[in-house]
Protein backbone atom coordinates (compact mmCIF):
# COMPACT_ATOMS: atom_id res chain seq x y z
CA UNK A 1 0.00 0.00 0.00
CA UNK A 2 1.03 3.78 -0.87
CA UNK A 3 2.09 5.51 2.35
CA UNK A 4 -1.22 8.22 1.73
CA UNK A 5 -3.38 4.60 1.70
CA UNK A 6 -1.20 3.47 4.56
CA UNK A 7 -2.78 6.68 6.74
CA UNK A 8 -6.01 6.14 5.32
CA UNK A 9 -6.43 2.87 6.42
CA UNK A 10 -4.73 3.90 9.81
CA UNK A 11 -7.30 6.70 10.58
CA UNK A 12 -10.14 3.75 10.93
CA UNK A 13 -7.37 1.31 12.38
CA UNK A 14 -6.72 3.58 15.37
CA UNK A 15 -9.46 5.22 16.50
CA UNK A 16 -11.36 1.74 16.87
CA UNK A 17 -8.31 0.25 18.44
CA UNK A 18 -8.07 3.27 20.48
CA UNK A 19 -11.59 2.82 21.81
CA UNK A 20 -11.30 -0.69 22.35
CA UNK A 21 -8.70 -0.02 25.13
CA UNK A 22 -10.54 3.02 26.36
CA UNK A 23 -13.29 0.46 27.26
CA UNK A 24 -10.74 -1.59 29.32
CA UNK A 25 -9.94 1.23 31.61
CA UNK A 26 -12.54 3.59 31.04
CA UNK A 27 -14.23 2.16 34.00
CA UNK A 28 -11.21 2.17 37.24
CA UNK A 29 -12.12 6.12 38.33
CA UNK A 30 -16.16 5.44 37.85
CA UNK A 31 -15.98 1.88 39.49
CA UNK A 32 -16.76 2.84 42.92
CA UNK A 33 -19.57 4.81 42.28
CA UNK A 34 -21.05 2.00 39.49
CA UNK A 35 -20.31 -1.08 42.10
CA UNK A 36 -21.91 1.39 44.89
CA UNK A 37 -24.84 2.55 42.39
CA UNK A 38 -25.49 -1.38 41.62
CA UNK A 39 -24.82 -2.42 45.44
CA UNK A 40 -21.43 -4.84 44.68
CA UNK A 41 -19.04 -6.12 46.32
CA UNK A 42 -15.06 -5.09 46.12
CA UNK A 43 -14.71 -9.21 44.34
CA UNK A 44 -17.52 -7.96 41.99
CA UNK A 45 -15.46 -4.49 41.74
CA UNK A 46 -12.25 -6.68 40.32
CA UNK A 47 -14.64 -9.04 37.95
CA UNK A 48 -16.02 -5.98 36.39
CA UNK A 49 -12.18 -5.36 35.12
CA UNK A 50 -11.08 -9.20 34.88
CA UNK A 51 -14.11 -10.37 33.17
CA UNK A 52 -13.29 -8.19 30.07
CA UNK A 53 -9.34 -8.94 30.38
CA UNK A 54 -10.06 -12.81 30.94
CA UNK A 55 -12.07 -13.21 27.55
CA UNK A 56 -9.95 -10.76 25.65
CA UNK A 57 -6.69 -12.80 26.92
CA UNK A 58 -8.27 -16.19 26.34
CA UNK A 59 -9.75 -15.43 22.55
CA UNK A 60 -6.51 -13.52 21.47
CA UNK A 61 -4.56 -16.33 20.16
CA UNK A 62 -7.62 -17.75 18.78
CA UNK A 63 -8.26 -14.47 16.53
CA UNK A 64 -4.60 -14.21 15.44
CA UNK A 65 -4.73 -17.36 13.95
CA UNK A 66 -8.39 -17.08 12.20
CA UNK A 67 -6.18 -14.26 11.06
CA UNK A 68 -3.93 -16.37 8.85
CA UNK A 69 -6.89 -18.05 7.58
CA UNK A 70 -9.40 -15.89 6.62
CA UNK A 71 -10.22 -12.49 5.60
CA UNK A 72 -8.66 -9.92 7.68
CA UNK A 73 -11.00 -7.41 7.31
CA UNK A 74 -13.79 -9.17 7.59
CA UNK A 75 -12.74 -10.20 10.84
CA UNK A 76 -11.90 -6.84 12.10
CA UNK A 77 -15.68 -6.14 11.29
CA UNK A 78 -16.95 -8.64 12.98
CA UNK A 79 -15.37 -7.66 16.22
CA UNK A 80 -16.36 -4.31 15.99
CA UNK A 81 -19.94 -6.04 15.99
CA UNK A 82 -19.22 -7.53 18.90
CA UNK A 83 -17.88 -5.05 20.84
CA UNK A 84 -20.63 -2.73 19.78
CA UNK A 85 -23.25 -5.28 21.24
CA UNK A 86 -21.97 -5.72 24.28
CA UNK A 87 -21.01 -1.85 24.83
CA UNK A 88 -24.68 -1.34 24.78
CA UNK A 89 -25.81 -3.94 26.60
CA UNK A 90 -22.65 -3.02 29.63
CA UNK A 91 -24.37 0.11 29.58
CA UNK A 92 -28.41 -0.72 30.57
CA UNK A 93 -27.13 -3.47 32.73
CA UNK A 94 -29.38 -3.34 36.30
CA UNK A 95 -26.91 -5.31 37.87
CA UNK A 96 -23.35 -5.71 39.19
CA UNK A 97 -23.85 -9.59 37.44
CA UNK A 98 -25.47 -8.51 34.45
CA UNK A 99 -21.95 -6.10 33.74
CA UNK A 100 -19.76 -8.52 34.57
CA UNK A 101 -21.21 -11.08 31.85
CA UNK A 102 -21.85 -8.09 29.08
CA UNK A 103 -18.13 -6.79 30.02
CA UNK A 104 -16.96 -10.71 29.46
CA UNK A 105 -18.75 -10.36 25.63
CA UNK A 106 -16.91 -7.28 24.95
CA UNK A 107 -13.36 -8.72 26.38
CA UNK A 108 -14.41 -11.23 22.94
CA UNK A 109 -14.24 -7.81 20.83
CA UNK A 110 -11.43 -6.33 22.31
CA UNK A 111 -9.36 -9.23 22.22
CA UNK A 112 -9.42 -9.63 18.95
CA UNK A 113 -9.60 -5.67 17.95
CA UNK A 114 -5.69 -5.56 20.34
CA UNK A 115 -4.58 -8.08 17.69
CA UNK A 116 -6.40 -7.99 14.54
CA UNK A 117 -5.33 -4.15 14.33
CA UNK A 118 -1.57 -5.38 14.93
CA UNK A 119 -1.96 -7.93 12.36
CA UNK A 120 -3.47 -5.57 9.51
CA UNK A 121 -0.88 -3.30 10.11
CA UNK A 122 1.95 -5.97 9.90
CA UNK A 123 0.33 -7.15 6.37
CA UNK A 124 0.96 -3.27 4.84
CA UNK A 125 3.96 -2.44 6.28
CA UNK A 126 7.54 -4.26 6.79
CA UNK A 127 9.17 -4.20 9.99
CA UNK A 128 11.89 -1.32 9.11
CA UNK A 129 9.10 0.95 8.66
CA UNK A 130 6.14 -0.68 11.06
CA UNK A 131 8.58 0.60 14.32
CA UNK A 132 7.44 4.37 13.38
CA UNK A 133 3.82 3.44 12.58
CA UNK A 134 3.82 0.67 15.81
CA UNK A 135 5.47 3.89 17.80
CA UNK A 136 2.02 5.77 16.68
CA UNK A 137 0.07 2.53 17.56
CA UNK A 138 1.81 1.94 20.95
CA UNK A 139 0.88 6.29 22.12
CA UNK A 140 -2.81 5.35 20.97
CA UNK A 141 -3.01 2.10 23.16
CA UNK A 142 -1.11 4.02 26.19
CA UNK A 143 -3.03 7.41 26.37
CA UNK A 144 -6.55 4.98 25.61
CA UNK A 145 -5.09 2.77 28.94
CA UNK A 146 -4.04 5.47 31.21
CA UNK A 147 -6.06 8.80 29.90
CA UNK A 148 -9.54 6.14 30.38
CA UNK A 149 -9.79 7.01 33.92
CA UNK A 150 -9.47 10.34 33.51
CA UNK A 151 -12.40 10.19 30.86
CA UNK A 152 -14.65 8.00 33.12
CA UNK A 153 -13.90 10.60 36.01
CA UNK A 154 -15.37 13.25 33.93
CA UNK A 155 -18.13 11.16 32.78
CA UNK A 156 -19.81 9.98 36.49
CA UNK A 157 -18.54 13.82 37.56
CA UNK A 158 -21.10 15.18 34.87
CA UNK A 159 -24.56 15.13 36.28
CA UNK A 160 -26.37 14.45 32.85
CA UNK A 161 -24.16 11.70 31.72
CA UNK A 162 -23.66 9.25 34.60
CA UNK A 163 -21.70 5.88 34.75
CA UNK A 164 -23.51 3.95 32.11
CA UNK A 165 -22.19 6.44 29.49
CA UNK A 166 -18.57 5.27 30.06
CA UNK A 167 -20.21 2.13 28.28
CA UNK A 168 -22.09 3.73 25.67
CA UNK A 169 -19.47 6.65 24.89
CA UNK A 170 -17.48 4.31 22.14
CA UNK A 171 -20.22 2.94 20.44
CA UNK A 172 -20.76 5.83 17.05
CA UNK A 173 -17.33 6.10 17.04
CA UNK A 174 -16.74 2.30 16.46
CA UNK A 175 -19.14 2.72 14.07
CA UNK A 176 -17.20 5.53 12.74
CA UNK A 177 -14.45 3.25 12.24
CA UNK A 178 -16.02 0.41 10.82
CA UNK A 179 -17.17 2.72 8.45
CA UNK A 180 -13.81 4.05 7.00
CA UNK A 181 -12.81 0.69 7.37
CA UNK A 182 -15.24 0.07 4.92
CA UNK A 183 -14.25 2.36 2.69
CA UNK A 184 -10.00 2.95 3.35
CA UNK A 185 -8.92 -0.42 3.69
CA UNK A 186 -7.92 -2.69 0.81
CA UNK A 187 -5.65 -6.18 1.47
CA UNK A 188 -5.60 -8.92 -0.81
CA UNK A 189 -7.51 -12.20 0.03
CA UNK A 190 -5.76 -15.53 0.47
CA UNK A 191 -8.11 -18.00 0.01
CA UNK A 192 -7.03 -21.24 1.29
CA UNK A 193 -9.27 -24.93 0.98
CA UNK A 194 -7.36 -26.78 3.63
CA UNK A 195 -8.28 -24.59 6.43
CA UNK A 196 -8.40 -26.81 10.02
CA UNK A 197 -9.21 -24.90 13.18
CA UNK A 198 -8.27 -26.14 16.08
CA UNK A 199 -11.18 -26.15 17.97
CA UNK A 200 -9.58 -28.30 21.03
CA UNK A 201 -6.64 -26.03 21.76
CA UNK A 202 -8.96 -22.95 21.87
CA UNK A 203 -11.24 -24.65 24.49
CA UNK A 204 -8.30 -26.01 26.63
CA UNK A 205 -6.16 -23.12 26.72
CA UNK A 206 -9.19 -20.97 27.47
CA UNK A 207 -10.21 -23.20 30.00
CA UNK A 208 -6.97 -23.58 31.83
CA UNK A 209 -5.98 -20.02 32.04
CA UNK A 210 -9.24 -19.25 33.03
CA UNK A 211 -9.45 -21.55 35.84
CA UNK A 212 -6.51 -20.38 37.31
CA UNK A 213 -7.51 -16.84 36.98
CA UNK A 214 -10.37 -17.86 38.95
CA UNK A 215 -8.38 -19.45 41.71
CA UNK A 216 -6.19 -16.50 41.94
CA UNK A 217 -9.65 -14.34 42.18
CA UNK A 218 -10.82 -16.14 45.46
CA UNK A 219 -7.74 -17.44 47.42
CA UNK A 220 -7.43 -16.18 50.12
CA UNK A 221 -10.61 -14.70 50.58
CA UNK A 222 -12.87 -17.59 50.24
CA UNK A 223 -10.78 -20.57 50.91
CA UNK A 224 -6.92 -20.78 52.52
CA UNK A 225 -4.17 -21.17 50.08
CA UNK A 226 -3.70 -24.42 51.40
CA UNK A 227 -6.83 -26.32 50.54
CA UNK A 228 -8.47 -29.03 48.88
CA UNK A 229 -10.53 -25.96 47.11
CA UNK A 230 -6.36 -24.99 46.01
CA UNK A 231 -5.55 -28.04 45.32
CA UNK A 232 -8.84 -29.02 42.91
CA UNK A 233 -8.38 -25.37 40.90
CA UNK A 234 -4.69 -25.19 40.49
CA UNK A 235 -4.83 -29.50 39.86
CA UNK A 236 -7.14 -29.31 37.38
CA UNK A 237 -6.31 -25.51 35.63
CA UNK A 238 -2.11 -27.46 35.11
CA UNK A 239 -3.74 -30.94 33.67
CA UNK A 240 -5.91 -28.76 30.94
CA UNK A 241 -3.14 -26.48 30.15
CA UNK A 242 -0.76 -29.97 29.87
CA UNK A 243 -3.71 -31.08 27.49
CA UNK A 244 -3.65 -28.27 25.53
CA UNK A 245 0.30 -27.93 24.97
CA UNK A 246 0.10 -31.87 23.57
CA UNK A 247 -2.92 -31.33 21.51
CA UNK A 248 -0.95 -27.80 19.73
CA UNK A 249 2.26 -30.43 19.31
CA UNK A 250 0.06 -32.78 16.89
CA UNK A 251 -2.63 -30.66 15.14
CA UNK A 252 -2.40 -29.32 11.57
CA UNK A 253 -3.36 -25.50 12.68
CA UNK A 254 -2.35 -24.98 16.55
CA UNK A 255 -4.04 -21.85 17.95
CA UNK A 256 -0.19 -21.21 19.55
CA UNK A 257 2.15 -22.63 17.50
CA UNK A 258 4.83 -24.19 19.78
CA UNK A 259 7.40 -23.65 16.97
CA UNK A 260 7.12 -20.09 17.15
CA UNK A 261 7.15 -20.17 20.98
CA UNK A 262 10.09 -21.89 21.46
CA UNK A 263 12.43 -19.92 19.52
CA UNK A 264 14.41 -17.71 21.90
CA UNK A 265 13.88 -14.37 21.58
CA UNK A 266 10.02 -15.18 21.28
CA UNK A 267 10.04 -16.82 24.55
CA UNK A 268 11.58 -14.06 25.83
CA UNK A 269 9.55 -11.31 24.39
CA UNK A 270 7.07 -13.25 26.12
CA UNK A 271 8.14 -12.97 29.52
CA UNK A 272 9.48 -9.34 28.91
CA UNK A 273 6.07 -8.91 28.09
CA UNK A 274 4.10 -10.66 31.07
CA UNK A 275 5.39 -7.50 33.33
CA UNK A 276 4.52 -4.99 30.90
CA UNK A 277 0.71 -6.13 30.68
CA UNK A 278 0.96 -6.25 34.62
CA UNK A 279 2.47 -2.39 34.23
CA UNK A 280 -0.93 -1.26 31.66
CA UNK A 281 -3.69 -2.84 33.47
CA UNK A 282 -2.65 -2.99 37.41
CA UNK A 283 -1.57 0.30 37.22
CA UNK A 284 -4.12 1.96 35.74
CA UNK A 285 -6.82 0.25 37.51
CA UNK A 286 -5.71 0.11 41.12
CA UNK A 287 -4.53 4.11 41.61
CA UNK A 288 -8.06 5.15 40.28
CA UNK A 289 -9.12 3.06 43.48
CA UNK A 290 -6.44 4.67 45.54
CA UNK A 291 -6.83 8.17 44.40
CA UNK A 292 -10.48 7.87 45.27
CA UNK A 293 -11.17 5.78 48.08
CA UNK A 294 -7.50 6.38 49.75
CA UNK A 295 -6.86 10.21 49.38
CA UNK A 296 -10.66 11.06 48.60
CA UNK A 297 -10.34 12.76 45.45
CA UNK A 298 -13.36 13.24 43.50
CA UNK A 299 -13.47 10.66 39.82
CA UNK A 300 -12.25 13.52 37.50
CA UNK A 301 -9.56 14.50 40.12
CA UNK A 302 -8.38 10.95 40.32
CA UNK A 303 -8.06 10.98 36.21
CA UNK A 304 -6.49 13.93 36.68
CA UNK A 305 -3.63 12.56 38.63
CA UNK A 306 -2.88 9.95 36.13
CA UNK A 307 -1.61 12.17 33.37
CA UNK A 308 2.04 11.85 34.36
CA UNK A 309 1.68 7.95 33.59
CA UNK A 310 -0.39 8.90 30.30
CA UNK A 311 2.82 11.63 29.53
CA UNK A 312 5.31 9.27 30.25
CA UNK A 313 3.82 6.62 27.59
CA UNK A 314 3.25 8.83 25.03
CA UNK A 315 6.22 10.52 24.72
CA UNK A 316 7.90 7.51 25.11
CA UNK A 317 6.32 5.31 22.54
CA UNK A 318 6.43 7.94 20.24
CA UNK A 319 10.14 9.16 20.63
CA UNK A 320 11.47 5.08 20.55
CA UNK A 321 9.07 4.27 17.40
CA UNK A 322 11.01 6.80 15.43
CA UNK A 323 14.23 5.70 16.60
CA UNK A 324 13.78 2.24 16.01
CA UNK A 325 12.80 2.95 12.29
CA UNK A 326 16.39 4.76 12.28
CA UNK A 327 18.54 2.72 13.75
CA UNK A 328 16.78 -0.57 13.11
CA UNK A 329 17.50 -1.66 16.47
CA UNK A 330 15.05 -2.73 19.60
CA UNK A 331 16.86 -4.92 22.03
CA UNK A 332 18.59 -1.45 23.76
CA UNK A 333 14.94 -0.31 24.49
CA UNK A 334 13.58 -2.79 25.46
CA UNK A 335 15.87 -3.13 28.21
CA UNK A 336 15.65 0.07 29.10
CA UNK A 337 12.43 0.40 29.42
CA UNK A 338 11.94 -2.26 31.41
CA UNK A 339 14.39 -1.19 34.37
CA UNK A 340 12.58 2.44 34.15
CA UNK A 341 8.92 0.35 34.46
CA UNK A 342 10.57 -1.42 37.80
CA UNK A 343 12.10 1.73 39.39
CA UNK A 344 8.98 3.47 38.50
CA UNK A 345 7.00 0.32 40.78
CA UNK A 346 9.42 0.12 42.99
CA UNK A 347 8.85 4.07 43.73
CA UNK A 348 5.40 3.36 43.97
CA UNK A 349 5.91 0.56 46.70
CA UNK A 350 6.69 2.81 49.21
CA UNK A 351 3.70 5.28 48.92
CA UNK A 352 0.13 5.51 51.94
CA UNK A 353 -2.27 7.51 51.93
CA UNK A 354 -0.09 10.44 53.21
CA UNK A 355 2.53 9.99 50.35
CA UNK A 356 3.30 13.53 48.63
CA UNK A 357 1.09 13.80 45.31
CA UNK A 358 4.68 15.03 43.73
CA UNK A 359 6.47 11.85 44.76
CA UNK A 360 3.42 9.21 43.19
CA UNK A 361 3.50 11.19 40.16
CA UNK A 362 7.33 10.84 39.66
CA UNK A 363 6.59 7.05 39.85
CA UNK A 364 3.56 6.65 37.55
CA UNK A 365 5.71 8.97 35.20
CA UNK A 366 8.83 6.53 35.10
CA UNK A 367 6.19 3.28 34.68
CA UNK A 368 4.89 5.00 31.84
CA UNK A 369 8.04 5.56 30.51
CA UNK A 370 9.07 2.02 30.87
CA UNK A 371 5.65 0.71 29.34
CA UNK A 372 6.20 2.89 26.20
CA UNK A 373 9.88 1.85 25.59
CA UNK A 374 8.60 -1.90 26.14
CA UNK A 375 5.69 -2.58 24.53
CA UNK A 376 5.30 -2.29 20.82
CA UNK A 377 9.03 -3.17 20.39
CA UNK A 378 8.78 -6.78 21.93
CA UNK A 379 5.63 -7.42 19.25
CA UNK A 380 8.38 -6.22 16.78
CA UNK A 381 10.84 -8.58 17.93
CA UNK A 382 8.66 -11.51 17.43
CA UNK A 383 7.14 -10.43 13.94
CA UNK A 384 10.68 -9.85 12.64
CA UNK A 385 11.41 -13.47 13.31
CA UNK A 386 8.46 -15.32 11.22
CA UNK A 387 7.25 -15.16 7.95
CA UNK A 388 4.25 -13.21 6.77
CA UNK A 389 2.16 -15.99 6.58
CA UNK A 390 3.01 -16.36 9.89
CA UNK A 391 2.20 -12.99 11.34
CA UNK A 392 -1.37 -13.39 12.45
CA UNK A 393 -0.34 -16.51 15.11
CA UNK A 394 3.09 -14.94 16.51
CA UNK A 395 1.21 -11.63 16.86
CA UNK A 396 -1.52 -13.32 18.70
CA UNK A 397 0.74 -15.32 20.58
CA UNK A 398 3.28 -12.71 22.30
CA UNK A 399 0.04 -10.29 22.50
CA UNK A 400 -2.13 -13.62 24.42
CA UNK A 401 0.90 -13.30 26.81
CA UNK A 402 1.06 -9.54 27.32
CA UNK A 403 -2.75 -9.90 28.22
CA UNK A 404 -2.61 -12.18 30.18
CA UNK A 405 0.13 -10.41 32.04
CA UNK A 406 -2.42 -7.95 32.71
CA UNK A 407 -5.08 -10.37 33.40
CA UNK A 408 -2.90 -12.20 36.15
CA UNK A 409 -1.66 -8.57 37.60
CA UNK A 410 -5.39 -7.55 37.76
CA UNK A 411 -6.83 -10.46 39.83
CA UNK A 412 -3.09 -11.33 41.81
CA UNK A 413 -3.06 -7.79 42.84
CA UNK A 414 -6.84 -6.93 43.15
CA UNK A 415 -7.35 -10.42 45.57
CA UNK A 416 -4.12 -9.19 47.43
CA UNK A 417 -5.48 -5.77 47.85
CA UNK A 418 -8.77 -7.21 49.44
CA UNK A 419 -7.67 -9.16 51.74
CA UNK A 420 -4.77 -6.24 52.85
CA UNK A 421 -8.01 -3.96 53.02
CA UNK A 422 -9.92 -6.04 55.05
CA UNK A 423 -7.14 -6.89 57.59
CA UNK A 424 -6.33 -3.14 57.88
CA UNK A 425 -10.20 -2.50 57.99
CA UNK A 426 -10.50 -4.81 60.97
CA UNK A 427 -7.73 -3.64 62.87
CA UNK A 428 -8.32 -0.03 63.02
CA UNK A 429 -12.17 -1.28 63.91
CA UNK A 430 -10.87 -2.84 67.00
CA UNK A 431 -8.65 0.33 67.74
CA UNK A 432 -11.79 2.24 67.99
CA UNK A 433 -13.46 -0.25 70.25
CA UNK A 434 -15.38 -1.83 67.44
CA UNK A 435 -16.18 -5.59 66.79
CA UNK A 436 -15.21 -6.06 63.40
CA UNK A 437 -17.56 -9.32 63.13
CA UNK A 438 -20.27 -7.53 64.36
CA UNK A 439 -20.34 -4.01 63.78
CA UNK A 440 -17.75 -3.08 60.61
CA UNK A 441 -19.48 -5.45 58.31
CA UNK A 442 -20.81 -2.32 56.06
CA UNK A 443 -16.93 -0.95 56.01
CA UNK A 444 -16.60 -2.95 53.27
CA UNK A 445 -18.82 -0.85 51.24
CA UNK A 446 -17.23 1.05 47.81
CA UNK A 447 -19.58 4.52 48.77
CA UNK A 448 -17.55 5.49 51.16
CA UNK A 449 -18.97 8.66 51.19
CA UNK A 450 -22.17 6.71 52.84
CA UNK A 451 -20.10 5.53 55.95
CA UNK A 452 -20.25 7.18 59.31
CA UNK A 453 -16.92 9.48 59.76
CA UNK A 454 -14.82 7.34 62.38
CA UNK A 455 -15.47 4.47 59.49
CA UNK A 456 -14.77 6.92 56.99
CA UNK A 457 -11.55 7.59 57.79
CA UNK A 458 -10.82 4.03 58.61
CA UNK A 459 -11.49 2.18 55.04
CA UNK A 460 -9.49 5.55 53.69
CA UNK A 461 -6.35 4.57 55.49
CA UNK A 462 -6.54 0.74 54.64
CA UNK A 463 -7.25 1.59 51.01
CA UNK A 464 -4.12 4.11 51.08
CA UNK A 465 -1.94 2.37 52.57
CA UNK A 466 -3.08 -1.18 51.03
CA UNK A 467 -2.01 0.38 47.24
CA UNK A 468 1.94 0.37 47.96
CA UNK A 469 1.60 -3.22 49.05
CA UNK A 470 0.38 -4.29 45.87
CA UNK A 471 3.03 -2.45 43.52
CA UNK A 472 5.68 -4.33 45.70
CA UNK A 473 4.37 -7.36 44.36
CA UNK A 474 4.74 -5.62 40.80
CA UNK A 475 8.30 -4.38 41.22
CA UNK A 476 9.80 -8.11 42.30
CA UNK A 477 7.54 -9.22 38.73
CA UNK A 478 9.46 -6.92 36.89
CA UNK A 479 12.84 -8.10 37.68
CA UNK A 480 11.52 -11.06 35.98
CA UNK A 481 11.03 -8.30 32.69
CA UNK A 482 14.84 -7.71 33.11
CA UNK A 483 16.05 -10.48 33.31
CA UNK A 484 14.37 -11.57 29.82
CA UNK A 485 15.18 -8.54 28.11
CA UNK A 486 18.56 -9.17 28.89
CA UNK A 487 18.86 -11.97 26.99
CA UNK A 488 17.11 -11.21 23.90
CA UNK A 489 19.38 -11.52 20.98
CA UNK A 490 19.81 -8.37 19.38
CA UNK A 491 18.27 -7.98 16.28
CA UNK A 492 18.26 -5.40 13.23
CA UNK A 493 14.65 -5.18 11.83
CA UNK A 494 14.58 -5.89 8.15
CA UNK A 495 12.87 -3.81 5.51
CA UNK A 496 11.44 -6.19 3.06
CA UNK A 497 7.75 -7.29 4.46
CA UNK A 498 8.46 -11.20 4.55
CA UNK A 499 11.39 -13.07 5.33
CA UNK A 500 13.85 -15.23 2.53
CA UNK A 501 12.77 -18.87 3.03
CA UNK A 502 16.00 -20.05 4.98
CA UNK A 503 15.37 -17.32 7.79
CA UNK A 504 13.45 -19.41 10.52
CA UNK A 505 15.67 -21.92 10.24
CA UNK A 506 18.77 -20.03 10.76
CA UNK A 507 17.24 -18.66 13.73
CA UNK A 508 16.21 -21.79 14.79
CA UNK A 509 19.77 -23.00 14.65
CA UNK A 510 20.68 -19.95 16.95
CA UNK A 511 21.99 -17.62 14.39
CA UNK A 512 20.87 -14.12 14.60
CA UNK A 513 18.00 -12.66 12.52
CA UNK A 514 19.69 -9.89 10.09
CA UNK A 515 18.52 -7.27 8.40
CA UNK A 516 17.52 -8.45 4.31
CA UNK A 517 16.18 -4.83 2.97
CA UNK A 518 19.63 -3.85 1.98
CA UNK A 519 20.70 -7.21 0.73
CA UNK A 520 17.27 -8.44 -1.14
CA UNK A 521 16.93 -5.72 -4.32
CA UNK A 522 13.31 -4.71 -4.65
CA UNK A 523 12.41 -6.68 -7.24
CA UNK A 524 13.74 -9.77 -5.10
CA UNK A 525 11.14 -8.65 -2.39
CA UNK A 526 8.51 -8.47 -4.54
CA UNK A 527 8.91 -11.77 -5.56
CA UNK A 528 9.18 -13.10 -2.04
CA UNK A 529 5.49 -11.41 -1.47
CA UNK A 530 4.41 -13.36 -4.38
CA UNK A 531 5.21 -16.39 -3.12
CA UNK A 532 3.71 -15.70 0.42
CA UNK A 533 0.49 -14.90 -1.20
CA UNK A 534 0.60 -18.13 -3.38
Amino acid sequence: MSRRSIFEALSGLLLVLFVAMLSETVVSTALPQIIGALKGTQSQYTWVVTATLLTATASTPIWGKLADLYDKKRLLQASIVIFVVASIASGFAQNSAQLIAFRALQGLGVGALQILVQIVMAAMISPRDRGRYYGYLGAVMAVATVGGPLLGGLIVDTSWLGWRWCFLIGVPFSVVSFALLQKTLKLPVVRRGDVKIDYWGAALLAGGVSLLLIWVTFVGDKFAWLSWQTGAMVGAGLLILAVAVWVESRVAEPIVPLGIVARRNTALAILASLAVGMAMFGGAVFLGQYFQIGRGYSPTEAGLLTIPMMVGVLGSSTIVGRLTTRTGKVKSYIVAGVIVLTAGFAALATIDQSTSLVFVGAGMFLVGVGVGMAMQNLVLVVQNSVHLNEIGAASGTVTFFRSLGGTIGVSVLGAVLANRVSDNIAHGLSRIGVNPAAGGGDAGNLDVSALPGPIREIVRAAYGDATGHIFLFSALIAVVGIVAAAFLKPVTLRDSLDLPDDAPAAEAAGETAVAVGAAVPAAAASETGSSASR
